[in-house]
């Protein structure tokens, strides 16, 4: 990537002075040169400094939410995902691409239906949203094998390193992976505009080379070759210097790193232990890569949750809206202008592809929640902060300077870290509690300076608070289109120029006192809501305005500036959508608008606004009756229109516009889960004498090192990577057995269960720190010489990750570790073993190969729609198992939400005994995995269904595993389908994904 990084100049003159030809592509605007040996060069070119990106000439900070389409299975809703990421006043999404899925088999590429990426890339034009892509080899990312398909644990050389055979096992991946990028390249007119080579390659350990330059420089030469132009950023920064650039080989163009100050201890969600908030971002900056931009590749936006954990809401309580304010700020303190938040929304794992540290969810605790409400205050906190930076240029090029006590403010207890303008007069002075986690409310008073002096502020008297763990970011000579803000203790949440007047947006939380002082003013007039906690005072060459923020807006009229004074709560309200004049090109960057952005107070979401012909158009949701208002209007517009329709609206002095959305309560009616006529059928024949299992593989492989047992019981090396493992072992007796002990292993929370022929013998229930555990098994006289069989089901919770090179903990096995049986030789087993019918030659090519597990019901494919169970039993698992077994329930039920609604869907178990009993239960809707439950683990009990999986208005199916690991069996106390607040939205086409029917399956067993 030399040729970028060597020739801004030359690109950007070149820009600057040809006769560039512009036509809009998704979106997003390709500049063409007219001459075609250069066009190469002006065409989309990405160039970068010390401070940031320049985009097509633009410099622009990079503020980025992860998102992970594999998460969310239905294509159709990527854009409400990227058009709530937008709304935040970001402009770019980070993404994994999850190999497991899509090279189920060696060879074999498959990225269709849900996990074609195209559509992905074009939700993300169509929102305006740029992308960072990073497919791996391995992301790690909580996902089964961190993102390694289940076939790399045949492999002998160590991953992540240049062992000839894991080079090879990546290489069709890469090629088709980086090829379907290439294409989406902002070169190609596409979103994505940074790649990421390999991932978290940032320690080693177990006798690995590392760094491994070679390594590294045969990652980015897969992605060179499949036709990779964009700069290549990396997140494994570190001190030891291997990521200085200029080391040649191995080389990427921007160097960042990851950061989880608070880590994953979501059990303790108001401690903030001492010395987490990080103070030497800059200096390692500074000392790693100072000629590239300040790049947080992965920085902390919520936890993931384990097994046995408190539940997401905990996770999302620990990194809330006041960690988000301490932390987001501190990183701006640093002059970050690449910040990738890690996640902005999570999602779901779906089908078995998450890691066993984690359950099905994966909401993450992310300011979007698994089932895309944003409702958390997080949400709005960042939406505050997204749309500062987005309203302040001059941000991006200020030199941070030292942090300092008693500096700026006249207490020790406050921390303050100035940025200085660059370039600019603008400096940044960002404030927080010296105890970062103090939760005191602390009185200050600052002095800064400002082209007017020094100043100590407030200067109208009374003093500035800074309330528990929270923190501002203090401006002074900030910009307003011409109009200089001397200084402002209330924080700036956006600032727009219109036709006929300036509009600045500030705010403060509740009850906090606050000045403003605008330079070459002598006087402000208030326009709304005057009160004598408001009073302005001329100083000669500026005015300066002090108010206590409250709920009540003010107004202010200072020159051709005004001021709205609101209170944080009221700010959280207020959305800036960008209005460029063609509809059809929403994500127009500020240099293609010829039209200004507008501000608008709304309720829960305004996702997009547009002029059309006279009439200003907005979509936006609402989950209650709300009043709307509309600041900035263009004076073209004369109708208003919400979601498609026309409303009456008023236009008061100020020229604002304002209307009022109701929000009718719709009827939602739900089926009951209980009242449905299940089918049921017996999905563990395998203990019946009359079993045949002869089309099983056989557990023959002896090539292994290390076995503890005669022959290789581990699963991936005979191509069962997912879900249920089934084992048989065939014994001729002695007479003399007495015990059998058996040690399997199947990742955190996994559970095991033995049978002797017909007899149950035993289970290990599982608890959430154990991923292997011995069991040892009292034995029925057995009779000399006659044959036994003994049943092992196994759980296996997904694949091991782990981000150390040289551990290769990917490659911990799942299945039997050892065995024995007490007056009998384990040589003398005969095994056989299956899992998902076919193994690596997965039946279901469009719910992917690690959707299904190995139960009878998942072989036969009984799990989707319409499956044969007209001559199954009626009993439902209400009734349940009497004894410990596996069985399996399969009905249907119809659905009929209004259109127009967004409404949150969840299957809830519950269970009213305690202890809990242990029991297992698998979740299919039309034929997707969608739940794994574990009665006796937890914390899981509430299983989000997106729509698009769930035929909203439609006929749907669903069917479910219950795995009882107990003498007495299993049924479900109650199992219910519920939904949580309708949302009145603008989000249309939401399309059933594929959902094929039952077949019969060649070759099922």
């Amino acid at each position: 990537m030399k040729l970028l990084s060597a020739c801004v100049a030359a690109c950007l003159a070149l820009q600057a002075t040809a006769a560039a030809i512009s036509h809009k592509f998704n979106g997003f605007t390709l500049i063409e040169h007219p001459d075609p040996e250069k066009r190469a060069l002006t065409q989309n070119v990405i160039t970068w400094d010390e401070h940031s990106l320049f985009i097509r000439g633009e410099r622009i900070m990079i503020f980025s939410g992860e998102f992970h389409p594999f998460r969310l299975p239905v294509p159709s809703l990527w854009l409400d995902v990227f058009q709530k990421v937008k709304a935040l006043g970001f402009n770019c999404v980070s993404f994994y691409v999850d190999w497991a899925l899509l090279e189920g088999k060696p060879g074999e590429y498959r990225a269709d239906g849900i996990f074609a990426l195209e559509p992905f890339f074009e939700a993300a034009s169509e929102a305006g949203i740029y992308l960072l892509a990073r497919p791996g080899p391995y992301i790690n990312a909580e996902a089964s094998g961190g993102g390694f398909p289940g076939w790399l644990q045949r492999i002998n050389g160590t991953l992540r390193t240049s062992a000839k055979d894991y080079l090879d096992a990546t290489d069709n991946y890469m090629k088709n992976v980086g090829a379907t990028i290439a294409k989406a390249q902002i070169t190609n007119g596409g979103p994505v505009i940074l790649w990421q080579p390999e991932n978290e390659y940032t320690g080693a350990c177990c006798g690995a080379k590392f760094p491994d330059y070679e390594y590294m420089q045969y990652v980015i030469d897969q992605a060179r070759n499949a036709g990779i132009v964009i700069p290549l950023i990396n997140n494994d920064a570190s001190p030891d210097g291997h990521d200085v650039p200029g080391q040649g080989v191995g080389e990427v163009n921007i160097y960042g790193h990851d950061s989880y100050p608070l880590g994953f201890d979501c059990a303790h969600p108001t401690t903030w232990p001492e010395g987490d908030l990080p103070t030497d971002f800059r200096t390692l900056h500074l000392q790693q890569s100072p000629s590239t931009p300040y790049s947080i590749v992965e920085f902390q936006g919520g936890s993931y949750d384990p097994w046995g954990g408190l539940g997401f809401e905990a996770c999302a309580s620990l990194l809330n809206h006041e960690f988000e304010s301490v932390f987001y700020k501190n990183d701006l303190s640093f002059g970050v202008t690449i910040l990738n938040l890690y996640m902005i929304f999570g999602g779901t794992n779906w089908g078995n592809l998450g890691h066993p540290g984690g359950y099905s969810s994966y909401d993450y605790g992310s300011a979007i929640t698994e089932s895309r409400n944003v409702t958390r205050e997080k949400y709005s906190e960042l939406k505050l902060i997204g749309n500062f930076v987005k309203a302040s240029e001059s941000y991006i090029t200020a030199t941070p300077g030292n942090l300092t006590t008693g500096v700026y403010t006249d207490t020790t207890d406050l921390t303050v870290t100035p940025l200085f303008g660059n370039g600019s007069s603008t400096s940044f002075f960002v404030l927080r509690h010296s105890d970062y986690s103090s939760q005191e409310s602390t009185s200050y008073k600052l002095k800064l300076p400002t082209s007017a002096g020094n100043l100590t502020i407030p200067q109208l008297g009374g003093s500035l608070t800074l309330n528990g763990r929270d923190s501002k970011i203090h401006v002074t000579d900030y910009d307003v289109a011409g109009t200089n803000v001397l200084y402002s203790t209330a924080e700036v949440f956006t600032w727009k120029k219109f036709e006929d007047k300036k509009v600045l947006v500030v705010y403060g939380g509740a009850g906090e006192h606050h000045e403003i002082a605008i330079s070459g003013s002598t006087n402000a007039t208030v326009l709304e809501n005057e009160s004598p906690d408001i009073s302005s005072e001329s100083k000669g060459q500026y005015v300066v305005i002090g108010w206590d923020a409250s709920s009540t807006r003010r107004i202010v009229q200072v020159g051709d500036l005004q001021l709205f004074l609101l209170d944080k709560n009221t700010a959280y309200n207020y959305w800036v959508p960008e209005l460029p004049t063609d509809s059809t090109s929403p994500g127009l960057s500020t240099q293609e608008k010829t039209a200004s952005s507008i501000i608008v107070k709304a309720g829960y979401l305004v996702r997009t606004a547009y002029l059309k012909d006279n009439g200003l158009y907005l979509t936006a949701d609402f989950n209650a009756t709300t009043p709307i208002e509309i600041i900035g209007a263009p004076s073209t517009a004369k109708s208003l229109y919400i979601n498609g329709k026309e409303v009456n609206h008023s236009i008061d002095k100020n020229g604002i516009w304002s209307t009022t959305v109701e929000y009718p309560e719709p009827a939602i009616k739900l089926p009951n889960l209980k009242d449905l006529e299940w089918k049921y059928i017996d999905t563990l024949p395998e203990i019946q004498s009359s079993y045949d299992d002869s089309a099983w593989v056989t557990a023959n492989n002896k090539t292994r090192t290390n076995l503890r047992t005669p022959t290789s019981l581990y699963s991936s090396d005979y191509g069962f990577h997912t879900g249920y493992l089934l084992y048989r072992g065939h014994i001729v007796a002695t007479g003399s057995e007495a015990q059998f002990s058996i040690e399997t292993q199947g990742g955190y929370a996994f559970g095991s269960s033995v049978w002797l022929n017909s007899t149950y013998i035993g289970s290990w229930t599982g608890v959430d720190k154990y991923s292997n555990y011995n069991s040892t098994y009292k034995l029925p006289n057995l009779s000399r010489g006659q044959e036994y069989v003994f049943t092992v089901l196994v759980d296996n919770m997904g694949l091991d990750e782990d981000w150390t090179v040289g551990s290769d903990e990917m490659k911990y096995p799942r299945g039997i570790l050892s065995y024995d049986l007490q007056g009998n030789n384990a040589s003398n087993f005969t095994w056989k073993l299956t899992g998902n019918l076919g193994g690596e030659d997965y039946q279901d090519k469009v719910r992917g190969p690690l959707n299904e597990g190995g139960l009878y019901a998942e072989r036969q494919g009984f799990h989707q729609p319409y499956p044969p169970s007209q001559s199954w039993e009626s009993s439902s698992p209400f009734t349940g198992l009497t004894k410990p077994g596996v069985a399996f329930y399969a009905a249907s039920f119809d659905l009929d939400i209004p259109s127009g609604w967004d409404v949150p869907l969840y299957f809830t178990f519950g269970n009213s005994t305690y202890p809990p009993p242990a029991y297992r239960v698998q979740l299919y809707v039309n034929g997707y995995q969608f739940g794994k439950y574990v009665n006796n683990v937890g914390p899981q009990t509430s299983f989000h269904v997106p729509e698009g999986i769930l035929n909203y208005r439609g006929t749907n199916w669903v069917a479910l595993s219950l795995w009882a690991q107990e003498s007495d069996g299993a049924k479900l106390d109650s199992f219910e389908l519920e939904f949580k607040t309708p949302v009145l939205t603008a989000l249309e086409g939401v399309q059933s994904v594929e959902q094929p029917r039952y077949t019969e399956r060649d070759g099922a067993y």
